[in-house]
């Protein structure tokens, strides 16, 4: 079982015998970097007004989203296990109603655009922002409505970086 090089393997998170690595990015050079990531909690309309009205039993169910979201995105390389932690510049996270589903269900759908200066990209913390905001907005009206469901979490685009822009939609 004996060490190998980094590097030894085209691979950038497996070293030369095939485990598991974090990539060295100290020879990156320190860049802007943002991403921006959203996702739906889908509800029946009943649980929808209820977060409307602020009549969840928990609290302010909105607010608690927004502050999780914040709390995911700097939580990111706790819970991803070869994320780099990140130092976020911002962290601007959007919550809005949107149109009932095939199924006749609305939801709420939260985006989160993270920004910071580093040498490695900041889409998994927009991504753990607005898993962890619609999970916390899950747990706060889960006494109303077990059937609410996660939908659509991605990344809609990134900047920064060796590998530039890229938007949802757009080439590889």
């Amino acid at each position: 079982m004996g060490e190998s090089e980094p590097g030894d393997v085209g691979l950038t998170h497996l070293d030369g015998a095939g485990r598991a690595r974090m990539v060295d990015v100290g020879p990156k050079p320190v860049t802007a970097r943002r991403a921006v990531a959203e996702g739906i909690l889908r509800m029946s309309a009943d649980t929808l007004q209820a977060i409307r009205d602020q009549e969840i039993e928990k609290g302010d169910a909105l607010t608690v989203a927004r502050l999780a979201a914040v709390g995911g995105a700097k939580r990111t390389s706790d819970l991803i296990p070869l994320c780099h932690p990140l130092p976020l510049d911002a962290l601007d996270v959007y919550v809005e109603e949107v149109p009932p589903d095939a199924e006749g269900r609305p939801g709420v759908k939260l985006r989160a655009t993270a920004s910071t200066q580093a040498r490695t990209g900041v889409e998994m913390e927009a991504l753990c922002a607005v898993s962890a905001g619609l999970l916390a907005l899950y747990d706060m009206a889960k006494s109303r409505d077990r059937g609410m469901s996660l939908e659509s979490v991605r990344l809609l685009e990134k900047s920064g970086g060796r590998s530039g822009t890229w938007q949802r939609g757009s080439s590889p």
